[in-house]
Order: structure tokens, then sequence, then C-alpha cells
């Protein structure tokens, strides 16, 4: 019955015209998952990963390689953990500017810097495309030698049941999922811009989310990594208790090898293991760095698969009705690729390269003074700082964009000296507020202008 399933599954992606060599990956994987592989990776197989090189003890880079270089951002998300059906890069960041603005400031103050060409590549996925390109057409001077965007694949939503492809005519887009951002790999290589990115003489990608303002290309990494000769680098920082669920790195004690844990990953009985963060001291963040022609070698190498470990994702085919049938999306994370390259690195860099947007509390965070956006666009914590302020607000009330934004009509309160703000029940903020050390505000309230909150 599964190998009609993957047979179904393949039909389907063809008539959906997804590219080979994404239905070649998805393969690869049903029949894992058909030999019942669950992707687990348990704390009796890693170790914590011990010292790690420094960026800040790297030595100056070389300006010259900057032209050799890419930055591709992750743009494939909605913010409908925000309430927002629109690219959650195009959500203001900080004074009046989105995300999107933000980033392509940063390109095209590393042009000036560099005089180098410093293209800026979207992964969009169909969601986000037509309004992220509207969007950069806004900035005409952002285009360069290579296209602006690709756009990432999909894959049948498999279910639990039968391992069949979902049926689900009510709303037949709810067929397909993504296939985790590790599909970054596949999707550069079914779109053509793997090739095409090769053909106009770019040999390095620096890779990251649009949420994270704090990734921005860094010559003296980028200068690391070519003189190390590394496939593939990922950026790590110092876990907080913000990151307690978050994916850290490990090495294998099979073979030695950095790889990457994701919560998703880890049997229930190790979540304690987990989420300790002295155990397990380094958070991906998602900022990469991939030689491309490593990654075209590799890719041929392995016939078009580069195999990633698995993500065996449970959900319902409509996941806002529980009562609908259980799917299984098969997916991976293009962190992961740290366990795949031989002689792939870890580098540690300070919190000020990590400032990822996730929920209303981070953007918060980012809008407050807490963070200094600099004349190059750079966002970073403010130098006072070594670690942003945690921030928890009432999901009742803050955690869609639309309801929060009314409740800070003035704007953000200052939060370079707050250490922690908990705000519980229905409170609206005047403008200048302060907040000092570890606050805790209980509503209804309002919060009057120029008020200093301090326990």
């Amino acid at each position: 019955m599964s190998r009609d399933g993957l047979q179904a599954s393949i039909d389907k992606m063809r008539e959906a015209g997804v590219g080979q060599a994404a239905i070649d990956t998805f393969a690869h994987y049903y029949e894992q998952l058909r030999e019942g592989a669950s992707g687990m990776l348990p704390e009796s197989e890693i170790e914590p990963v011990g010292d790690l090189p420094e960026l800040d003890d790297l030595p100056e880079g070389d300006p010259g390689l900057v032209d050799s270089a890419v930055v591709i951002k992750l743009n494939g998300g909605l913010g409908t953990s925000m309430g927002m059906t629109r690219p959650k890069s195009l959500i203001e960041a900080r004074d009046g500017l989105t995300f999107l603005d933000l980033i392509v400031g940063q390109v095209l103050a590393l042009r000036e810097r560099f005089d180098a060409r410093v293209p800026l590549v979207l992964m969009n996925s169909f969601a986000t495309r037509d309004d992220s390109l509207a969007a950069l057409a806004a900035h005409p001077e952002i285009e360069s030698d290579v296209p602006l965007d690709f756009v990432q694949n999909k894959v049948p939503k498999i279910r639990a049941d039968d391992l069949q492809p979902v049926s689900w005519p009510g709303d037949p887009s709810l067929e397909w999922a993504p296939p985790g951002h590790g599909d970054l790999y596949t999707a550069l290589v079914t779109s053509g811009m793997l090739e095409t990115l090769r053909e106009h003489g770019y040999r390095y990608a620096f890779v990251s989310n649009s949420d994270n303002l704090g990734a921005v290309l860094d010559d003296r990494i980028l200068s690391w990594v070519a003189r190390e000769e590394a496939p593939f680098a990922m950026e790590v920082a110092r876990r907080t208790q913000a990151d307690r669920k978050g994916g850290h790195i490990a090495r294998r004690r099979a073979d030695g090898r950095l790889v990457l844990r994701e919560t998703a990953q880890t049997p229930e009985e190790d979540l304690e293991a987990l989420q300790d963060v002295g155990r397990h001291p380094y958070v991906n963040t998602n900022n990469l760095w991939v030689d491309l022609e490593a990654l075209s070698d590799t890719l041929r190498d392995r016939e078009g698969v580069l195999g990633l470990p698995i993500i065996v994702n449970r959900k319902t085919v409509d996941p806002t009705d529980p009562s609908s049938p259980a799917v299984i999306q098969l997916e991976t994370a293009m962190g992961a690729a740290i366990g795949v390259f031989d002689g792939a690195q870890a580098l540690h860099v300070p919190r000020r390269r990590f400032a990822p947007v996730k929920t209303t509390n981070d953007l918060l965070a980012l809008r407050s003074d807490a963070y200094v956006l600099h004349d190059d666009q750079r966002v970073e914590l403010a130098p006072s700082r070594a670690e942003p302020p945690f921030v928890d607000l009432d999901p009742e009330y803050y955690k869609l964009i639309r309801d929060f934004e009314e409740r800070f009509p003035g704007g953000p309160p200052s939060l370079v000296d707050c250490d922690r703000l908990v705000v519980e029940g229905d409170v609206t903020f005047g403008r200048g507020v302060v907040a000092r050390g570890s606050v805790t505000v209980r509503g209804p309230a309002r919060i009057e202008d120029g008020t200093i909150l301090a326990e």
C-alpha cells in the first residue's frame, strides 16, 4: 500500500510541476518513513560540544572575497502566528521600516563598503513571492546580475493511516506542505539558481532568516570559511533560557561529527537534556555559510539528494481542525547539513548576530532601545547589553499584531535597562514608559506617559 502511496505522491508532484530533484528528495524521505524512520536523535547518541572558534578572535577579513558572495534570505513565512496573511518580512521592524526594507539597506551598505556586487536573493514560498517582489520593486537599486528570488518546493501531506497523499477537496491547498527550510539546497537546484550563481562567479552563500536583522554578511567570517576550506559553516550563539526549546548542536558519538538536533528530533525522555543550556550550550542561529562549489559537487555525487536527517512532523490536514485526518509532513532543517558535509564547522558568534523575531514578545524587544539601528541598517543589541531582555506579553491580548499595536500606541517602552518584562492581562502603554530591572505589570490598566516601572 505504501509503495502505491509513493507513486501516487510522485504523480501528484509531477502534475503540480514540482522539479525532479524535489521529487527525488521527497521519495528518499518517503522510503525512510515507510521503513519506520522517526528522525529521532536520542541523548545517548550525542555528546555536548566544547570550545569552538570565536568570531571576535578572527583576524581581519579579505575585502576582495566579498565580490564572490551572495546573501540569501529565507523569506517563505507568513506572519500567521501573529495574525498576518502577508509575508512576515513586511512587518514593521524599526522606525517605520519593515524587515525587508532593512535587509535591502544592509545589502546596499555592503556593496558600498566593499565595492562589491553582493546580490540579495530571497527564497520565497508561493504564498510570499508576489507581495515580497512588489515590496522590492520600491527598491530598484537592489537589483543585481542574478534574479531577486527563487521559490521553495512543496510536498504532499501524507495520511498517517495508509501513507497515501491526502485529499482535501474543501481546500486543496491544505493537501500540500513546505518541506522545511532544508529544502533550500534542493530549491537552489530545481529553480536553476545554483547554476546561475556559479555561472556569474559566486562561490559563497551567506544564508539567514529574514526575521533576523543581526545576520549581516561579515568579511571576517567569509575569509575564515575560505581559509579553512569549509564546505559549510554554522554560526552558533550561547544559549539562554529563551533558547531552551530551540535546536542545538552536539557531537555524534559514532563518528565525532557535529550535528544539529531540533526539538522534533528529541525523544520525550530526553527533552530535559535538550533544554539544559548548561549541558548543550550552543544554539543554531540559522546563519549559515555554504561553499556553492562544494554543494554542487556533493549533490552531484549523491544524485541530487543531499540526505539531511528526516523530521517527521505529525499534524492534521487542516491545522485549525483537530478532527481532520491525521497527516505526516516530511521535513528537513537546513542547519542539519552540518552533519552531512565533510569538514563542516561551527563558529561561536556574539548574540548581536542573533535577533530572531518569532513572536510579538521578540518584536517589542527589537523595536525598543534595547537594540540600536546603525547607519548601515544593522540592528544590534545596545552596547550595555549582553543579551535581549526577556519579554512575556499575555497572549490573549498581545499575540496578534493588530492587538499588539493597539496597546503600544506611543511606541515601545524603554527596555535598555530591563532584564525582564512580564505583562498579565490587558495593559495599554503610554508614550515614553521606562521599564527597569525585573517588572511585572497586571491589567486591566493603562500605564501613563513617562511612567517608570521598576521592582
